[in-house]
């Protein structure tokens, strides 16, 4: 198949569509903010990349530089791996693998429907129908060399966010990338979204979250009123707030 047969295929199409609504109609603060820190060279990993919506843009942006992508679920890691390769994303590796704080193997989750999203640590109470698999998980201290300078952490992993910072703890103090991700009090099997922001907080990074395409300060957040959980689908809710962005605090003179 030519390059120009690929990019006719169904599957390009799908994958293309879902870029260009994802960067100009559902999350355009977050893309906006990625779209100022990228450069051309740069090393930048979408951790839990299911069906690839921020991989075309990240591949773009990054120029020479490398995204890494890690997406645990095979099929949709096979489907993201052929698609890039087909249309000539080739600055982009697809890992078929989860990211925690440790590597080895652990069972995801996976909710029939897909929705919420497959986790490693997700209540299976939540769902009323879901499968698991054993998966081979990594943390991104074993994944990456020392030296390597990865600038962003574009996240979405279902409530296993502390555990992936914590394996990133390395990375996160040394390299000082920009984060990009959801957490959510519903995702979480014990605690709440503030210990999260905390670990991050005695890294030295500062937050803000995403409201109505707005960026506001992290003080203004309030999981009470942010991430209301009353009636059916609240999620789906304009004022329902789960995406946020931390970027390492200026040094002080």
């Amino acid at each position: 198949m030519s390059i120009f047969q690929a990019w006719l295929s169904n599957e390009s199409i799908r994958f293309r569509v879902r870029a260009l609504k994802a960067r100009f109609r559902d999350q355009t603060a977050e893309f906006d903010v990625i779209r100022q820190h990228v450069r051309s060279g740069d090393i930048v990993c979408d951790i839990g990349a299911n069906k690839g919506s921020f991989i075309f843009w990240l591949s773009r942006w990054c120029g020479t530089g490398r995204v890494v992508a890690f997406e645990p679920q095979p099929e949709f890691a096979r489907r993201l791996a052929e698609v890039c390769r087909a249309i000539g994303l080739d600055n982009v590796r697809v890992e078929a693998k989860a990211v925690y704080s440790h590597s080895g193997d652990q069972e995801l989750f996976v909710p029939a429907g897909h929705s919420p999203g497959a986790s490693l640590t997700h209540k299976a109470a939540e769902a009323s129908s879901f499968t698991t698999l054993s998966v081979p998980v990594v943390a991104l201290d074993d994944y990456f060399d020392a030296n390597d300078k990865v600038t962003l952490l574009k996240i979405d992993v279902e409530g296993a966010e502390l555990g992936l910072f914590k394996g990133a703890e390395r990375m996160l103090r040394r390299h000082a990338p920009l984060l990009v991700f959801e957490c959510e009090n519903r995702h979480l099997a014990s605690g709440h979204v503030g210990e999260v922001f905390s670990y991050l907080e005695t890294l030295g990074y500062q937050g803000s979250f995403v409201c109505r395409d707005r960026l506001l300060p992290i003080a203004e957040f309030d999981a009470a009123v942010h991430q209301r959980q009353d009636g059916e689908w609240f999620w789906k809710k304009r004022d329902y707030c789960n995406n946020f962005v931390f970027r390492k605090a200026p040094a002080r003179p």
